[in-house]
């Protein structure tokens, strides 16, 4: 029996059945992987290494710039 691999992205919860890399769950999540900025757990995660696989209870955000004066 496979024990679902849990993740919150953006404040909402996912479960994956296998480990996904940070890339992987941007785009299954349809997110855009250019011009954004990744945190986890409120740290920086840098594009370097978005081929990484996820953790259990990882918390990720998916920060886009926005413009203004």
């Amino acid at each position: 029996m496979t024990i679902p691999i849990g993740i919150t992205v953006n404040g909402v919860d996912h479960s994956f059945t296998e480990p996904p890399t940070v890339r992987e769950v941007l785009e299954q999540l349809n997110l855009p992987c250019q011009g954004v900025a990744v945190a986890v757990d409120g740290a920086l995660f840098p594009k370097s290494r978005w081929d990484e696989q996820v953790g259990r209870g990882w918390e990720i955000e998916v920060l886009t710039a926005v413009q203004g004066g």
